[in-house]
């Protein structure tokens, strides 16, 4: 089993290399100088520095990306329930993410969008299987009716991870309101629940939660 301290350690100095540098900037023997460690055993943990990167991306969704799977295995709780907590698993680690990152010089702020934006398709990529677990399993109790519950569960996530990170998309929070109302008459017409049925989920939006 690898050294987790050493492989934390690799993943924290490219985490900190990242603050204010690109990733084609960066080298292999720089992460291994932040680290504190030997170049030679960076490649015990990772065959390349872009291997590096995505563990990183990994790290950092971590825990909002196991809770969501827990809530997959929850059948006891309604579908639309455990929707809206997924709903708030990715606003969490979106916020996670913003505030674990440095402000980037104006030089660098292509980039960190661009980084930015892996990680929110990292997250779409895995939670669209729990998402689309959670479907079928409303589809199969009856209270989900919808013929194409994958591509829901990406059409969701889509709009979710823009809508709710609100960094490559700025909006104003009326209209990120908007766009999740509309979402959700999409989301009760599509699968068969009374209109204003499914409004709760508003309760999980950066809107509803303004101070």
């Amino acid at each position: 089993m690898p050294n987790n301290v050493k492989y934390d350690k690799i993943l924290n100095a490219l985490e900190t290399l990242l603050g204010g540098r690109n990733l084609q900037t960066i080298s292999v023997s720089e992460i291994a100088q932040t680290a504190g460690i030997g170049k030679g055993s960076i490649y015990y943990y990772f065959p390349s520095k872009e291997a590096i990167f995505e563990a990183l991306v990994e790290r950092s969704y971590e825990k909002p990306l196991e809770t969501a799977k827990e809530l997959a295995a929850q059948t006891g709780i309604s579908p639309f329930t455990r929707m809206a907590m997924i709903f708030q698993a990715c606003r969490s680690s979106s916020s996670l993410f913003l505030n674990q990152q440095p402000e980037p010089a104006q030089s660098n702020v292509q980039e960190r969008a661009l980084l930015h934006q892996k990680y929110m398709n990292h997250l779409i990529a895995e939670l669209k299987p729990t998402l689309t677990e959670i479907i079928c399993q409303g589809i199969a109790d009856g209270e989900i009716h919808f013929d194409y519950p994958a591509a829901l569960a990406e059409i969701v996530l889509i709009v979710l991870t823009v809508k709710l990170d609100n960094s490559l998309v700025p909006s104003s929070i009326e209209d990120t309101e908007d766009t999740l109302l509309g979402l959700i008459s999409l989301l009760e017409k599509g699968t068969g629940n009374p209109v204003g049925s499914l409004n709760f989920l508003m309760s999980h939006t950066p809107a509803a939660t303004q101070e």
